[in-house]
């Protein structure tokens, strides 16, 4: 056995990791950078250390600065999580020549699996299907456009260095290669140091099928079954769940063999992932094969009743694996929804911030390292929490987790919460027939909309109204008439909108709200802070309250609203102007500066990338004109709202974010 770990990683996956080895008895360390000094996963390790600056390249990234935490700490094996170093092939040889065990497979088998093209190659010949394409290893730009041509449009350009979607396009048509193949250079080199691309056929209405296999040093191999990851967004999955539905018996037995015979091939050691691309009918082709644990083996775990951490930890001991293949058994359906601090009225736009409230649903199996009062930093990935939930069936597991979602409190900044519930509700998600196309072709459901609803709107001002000290006097002379209450108008700042309304006291802490011609009546408790019991139009409802300044965060089971009392702040204008300033519409940092001082842009053109939790943000011209003042520059930190530039245009608008 072990006896001692370094987690090299943070936030859920360490806790993930810290609570498995807490239980098999091996002691742990954390590591942090300055961002994450007061991360709620360090209470969970024995010991911690500090391993450099806020930006992933100056800590967990930093393979020198982790060994020298795992020497200093006298450990004698290292766990990567996922991200960050874990498919680092460099940072594996790092901790053998340290004399501590890399909980993960051979050096060698990440390296082969590590550059995407190459990795189509050796599944080739190892007689796993793959997609028609062009993988040759110095492809440029007029053999990739003569290969596209070979194996007819669509086509999708992908990174050889790729992962997590970056580096990808679709392209339609020959027309489009060109550009595409630039973009998707130019973020590969970005994102991995390394620009060389290749192309696939694009398979129309695929489902996204990986499969999750074990090996041990002994030659053993088997699979854990399969998981459907279609549900995704920027081809960043959302939503997993296991058993895939529909998958035909023979289809799945295909798939599962293909991977064991993916695995061997590479002489593969621990917990690993092959993922395909089926087209709904025979057809199914090898994509990759993540050399890690994967984010979403907590609906495996649900299936099978089996701890996948504590097997790496064995594995990499030098153990047998637990079970043989007949051994393993499979029972219910888990649905997986990946909780992220992100805007999917603004294409997903990351956040960060304060976390003011958070109570995850008790009815769910939540994977997590927040807490309240916490920051979400700008640098990480924007993933918080994973909720889980576990049924006899695909739809007892399906009413769990939408339920669950809708009980979950996380305030303090923009979630996909509602989104989430609002895709597992949809009907092509309840009939299991969601494909990889499904968030794009799908994206107005309901919970897309940046207005709540007039009753959320009605809570909130009946709640700032009782908060705010804005009349003088004992409470029961504030807005007297000698007729009764008079009823107050309000402007309620919601996102960028204001909401006129007028609110009335009827009671002690009743009122009537009107908005847009439509009456409410809100019924508030006497402690308004926390988790309450407001009464809307005499339906008493369960409902988050947290106040931060001046700002109010109510979360509801129908979504968040954040808003304000905006009453005395000066009008907005009948018109809307601009001076040109084109700001940062996120915090982050800034990557591509695509122009000059001095030069001539069209509306639409690039003029700056940034990057916010490991997403890109393509910023555009608000019109024709010429840059008059740059002050971007590459590697800048950009909080929300500063110029980064001013573009002098006849008919000066907003700037505006296409999203990465």
């Amino acid at each position: 056995m072990l006896r001692k770990l370094l987690i090299a990683n943070r936030g859920e996956i360490a806790a993930r990791i810290a609570r498995t080895a807490r239980g098999m008895g091996i002691a742990t360390v954390g590591v942090y950078s300055d961002a994450d000094a007061d991360g709620a996963w360090l209470a969970l390790v024995d010991e911690s250390v500090r391993v450099g600056g806020a930006a992933p390249r100056d800590s967990y990234l930093s393979v020198e600065a982790v060994i020298s935490a795992a020497t200093r700490t006298g450990v004698d094996a290292i766990h990567p999580g996922y991200g960050f170093l874990s498919e680092n092939a460099a940072f594996a040889e790092a901790c053998i020549a340290a004399g501590m065990a890399f909980v993960g497979p051979p050096p060698a088998a990440i390296r082969a699996m590590a550059d995407k093209a190459a990795a189509r190659r050796l599944m080739r010949d190892a007689g796993v299907p793959v997609a028609p394409g062009c993988d040759a290893a110095d492809a440029g730009d007029a053999t990739l456009a003569r290969e596209a041509e070979r194996i007819g449009f669509p086509v999708m350009v992908k990174a050889a260095a790729g992962g997590g979607g970056r580096g990808m396009r679709r392209v339609e048509s020959a027309a489009e290669l060109h550009a595409a193949l630039a973009s998707a250079r130019a973020e590969a080199e970005a994102a991995f140091g390394d620009g060389k691309l290749f192309i696939e056929k694009l398979v129309e209405r695929a489902r996204h099928i990986e499969v999750q296999v074990f090996a041990d040093v002994h030659g053993n191999v088997v699979h854990l079954g399969e998981r459907d990851c279609s549900v995704q967004r920027r081809h960043q999955k959302l939503v997993e769940e296991t058993p895939a539905p529909h998958l035909p018996e023979g289809v799945r037995t295909r798939l599962c063999r293909a991977a064991v015979d993916a695995a061997r091939a590479v002489g593969y050691v621990g917990a690993g992932t092959v993922e395909f691309l089926w087209d709904g009918g025979e057809a199914m082709f090898f994509m990759e094969m993540n050399t890690r644990l994967q984010v979403e083996h907590p609906v495996t775990e649900l299936v099978t009743g089996l701890d996948l951490v504590e097997w790496q930890l064995r594995v990499a001991a030098g153990d047998l694996l637990p079970l043989r293949q007949d051994e393993i058994r499979f029972g219910g359906h888990a649905i997986e929804a990946r909780l992220c601090a992100e805007d999917p009225t603004r294409d997903f736009a990351p956040a960060s911030g304060r976390v003011l409230a958070w109570a995850p649903s008790e009815r769910l199996r939540v994977d997590h390292a927040l807490a309240a009062p916490g920051t979400v930093p700008a640098e990480y990935d924007c993933m918080l929490a994973k909720l889980v939930a576990w049924g006899e069936t695909r739809e007892v597991a399906r009413l769990q987790l939408v339920r669950g979602l809708r009980e979950t409190v996380l305030l303090g900044m923009p979630t996909n919460r509602a989104f989430l519930a609002s895709v597992l509700e949809h009907p092509r998600f309840v009939a299991g027939e969601a494909d990889t196309g499904f968030v794009a072709e799908e994206a107005r459901v309901p919970s897309t909309s940046s207005t709540p609803p007039g009753q959320t709107l009605a809570l909130a001002a009946a709640l700032l109204f009782e908060i705010g000290d804005r009349f003088r006097g004992p409470e029961e002379w504030r807005n007297w008439r000698s007729t009764g209450p008079a009823p107050t108008s309000m402007r309620l700042a919601v996102d960028d909108r204001l909401v006129p309304l007028t609110v009335e006291p009827a009671a002690a802490h009743d009122y009537a709200v009107e908005i847009a011609r439509e009456r409410f009546a809100v019924r508030l408790p006497t402690v308004i802070v926390g988790t309450i019991d407001a009464t809307i139009d005499a339906v008493r409802q369960r409902v988050a309250v947290a106040m931060d300044a001046d700002t109010l965060y109510l979360g509801t089971a129908a979504g968040d609203c954040v808003a304000r009392d905006a009453t005395h702040d000066r009008a907005r204008a009948t018109q809307a102007t601009s001076d040109g300033a084109v700001r940062a519409p996120l915090t982050g940092r800034v990557v591509q500066v695509m122009v000059e001082a001095g030069a001539q842009v069209t509306r639409g053109q690039l003029l700056v990338v940034m990057e916010a939790m490991k997403m890109e943000h393509r910023i555009l011209a608000p019109g024709d004109g010429r840059v008059v003042e740059l002050r971007a520059s590459i590697g800048m930190q950009a909080s929300a709202g500063v110029m980064l530039l001013q573009v002098q245009a006849a008919t000066p608008v907003a700037a505006t974010s296409l999203g990465p």
